[in-house]
């Protein structure tokens, strides 16, 4: 029932008209008026803020030419990108009327024909300088975006993190396992210097970056940051990835000149604002959504119409829940990515219940919400895991196991989004120490746990995505498949929840269960 209402919904078409973008109205030129660039980033699917960010280009376009950009990560992470592989988002973003976007890593989670066919519909210019065909210099889409505001002209420059190759896979091989796409990585500094250069020698007045590289270290240190200290000739950079909260942070370019690096969060808590004065002076800064009293209508309308489309699925009743279920701490940094929560706990043992498996993982990326006590709804369970992963059972020996958790754990403290939430095992992490997982302990079925045996066989439930080579580090690739596609991994916490759990979570998951030990 649930995958016929999926293709139900989303093989609804919507007939509404697109707007003219406001800010393709003609005007006559003039000297008094500021630019200023309204951007957004890891929107994940939060479809509420579509409406307010067109809705403050709206009223700002009277005395300032005013445009809205995106730095990617729109079409999946939440309850309308699952229900229909991303066709809603873009249903609210074409009536948005953006001058330029770029691709997120998450926009190649349903493959590259699927991306492709979405970022079509949304009528936007797209802007990717490192994403190509495999063995072809020329990107996919155009290495920078010309936009005319007033007497200027701004050029926007796209690029995409290099880790999408190998966390988002599927986008780049065919179904027969066949590469069909690259990205740009030893070379990504000049691809990115060179669009610049031509974008300049074209005319533009100003370069802004449109990055979704964020500034955390990666493995192949690609970061805003050190794409900013590397070049010249960049006049801001937009960032996104990493859900950072960045109003304005000044980074030197190569030639020891300060550019502006801001990034928005994630999942429309604030809208960005660039301003561009006349003097040629750069301002960013952060606008709360929910302070912003302007909405556009024609925008407001497409996300009513589709809200109220899911509605009835994503208010059906799951369960109810005495205890919050958390991903962050109380300051909002995502402990789920670098230490065990009772999100982590709860999820992995869906998986371990719906797979039969000796032990169950579950990639702390994977987990991407979190709900307070109360009822629990089908939209929250999606929410918390909103991607199309289908539940794969494998057979691996335990030095794989080992393996496994010392390289998705070898980051600490920073976060990994491979970090590894378990079910039927214990392990324990210490930090001063290398390897550092020491301690693995497997729960036996009368519920003793013995020490792992690295010469004996195990059975593993996890995501398809970690066992193809996007997650936990390629290192599951080569185990062996016993069943795949078992069930999509939304719908095997469902499951357990109403069955296993009989539709309620008590206070055994008001804290971590204690199976993953960190020492200093």
């Amino acid at each position: 029932m649930n995958k016929f209402l999926i293709t139900l919904l989303t093989a609804i078409s919507f007939g509404m008209a697109v707007s003219t973008p406001a800010y393709a109205i003609k005007r006559k030129k003039t000297d008094t008026k500021s630019i200023v660039i309204l951007y957004e980033n890891d929107v994940h699917c939060e479809v509420s803020g579509y409406s307010k960010l067109a809705g403050l280009r709206d009223a700002i376009q009277d005395t300032a030419w005013c445009c809205c950009v995106s730095s990617g990560d729109f079409i999946q992470g939440g309850t309308a990108g699952s229900l229909s592989k991303g066709q809603y988002i873009v249903d609210i973003m074409k009536n948005v009327g953006y001058a330029s976007i770029t691709l997120g890593n998450h926009e190649f989670d349903y493959g590259n024909r699927r991306m492709s066919k979405l970022i079509e519909e949304i009528h936007a210019p797209v802007t990717c300088v490192n994403y190509k065909k495999l063995g072809e210099s020329i990107p996919v889409y155009k290495p920078y975006v010309m936009h005319k505001m007033g007497d200027k002209t701004v050029a926007f420059v796209g690029v995409l993190t290099p880790t999408t190759i190998y966390t988002e896979e599927i986008g780049f091989f065919d179904k027969s396992g066949k590469q069909t796409h690259e990205l740009s990585v030893e070379n990504i500094y000049e691809v990115v210097q060179n669009a610049v250069d031509a974008a300049r020698q074209e005319g533009a007045d100003y370069v802004i970056i449109l990055s979704h590289l964020g500034e955390d270290d990666n493995k192949f240190h690609v970061t805003s940051h050190s794409l900013i200290k590397a070049t010249n000739g960049i006049d801001a950079l937009l960032d996104g990835h990493t859900h950072s909260v960045v109003p304005q942070l000044m980074v030197d370019n190569k030639d020891g000149k300060p550019v502006a690096v801001t990034q928005t969060g994630t999942r429309f808590a604030n809208v960005g604002k660039l301003v561009i004065k006349k003097n040629g002076t750069i301002h960013t800064e952060l606008i709360p959504t929910q302070d912003i009293t302007f909405e556009n209508e024609i925008v407001k309308n497409a996300t009513d119409s589709i809200v109220s489309m899911y509605e009835e699925i994503v208010n059906r009743h799951v369960c109810t829940s005495e205890v919050p279920i958390m991903i962050n701490d109380a300051q909002g940094i995502r402990e789920v990515r670098s230490k065990e929560t009772n999100s982590g706990d709860l999820v992995s043992e869906s998986f371990k219940y719906v797979t039969g498996a000796d032990v169950a993982l579950a990639n702390g990326g994977g987990i991407r919400a979190q709900f307070e006590a109360g009822e629990v709804k089908y939209g929250d369970i999606i929410s918390l895991l909103p991607y199309e992963n289908q539940l794969t059972l494998v057979e691996v020996k335990g030095q794989k196991i080992l393996d496994l958790l010392n390289a998705c754990t070898k980051s600490l403290p920073l976060e990994d989004g491979d970090f590894p939430q378990v079910a039927g095992m214990k392990y324990t992490i210490e930090l001063s120490k290398e390897p550092r997982v020491t301690e693995v302990m497997i729960e036996s079925k009368e519920g003793e746990y013995k020490p792992l045996d690295t010469e004996a066989t195990y059975t593993l439930g996890t995501i398809n995505y970690c066992v193809t080579g996007g997650g936990f580090k390629g290192i599951l690739k080569d185990a062996k498949i016993i069943e795949s596609n078992i069930m999509l991994y939304n719908d095997a916490l469902v499951e357990y929840l109403t069955k296993e759990k009989n539709g309620h979570i008590g206070q055994e998951y008001a804290k971590p269960k204690g199976r993953i030990i960190i020492k200093e």
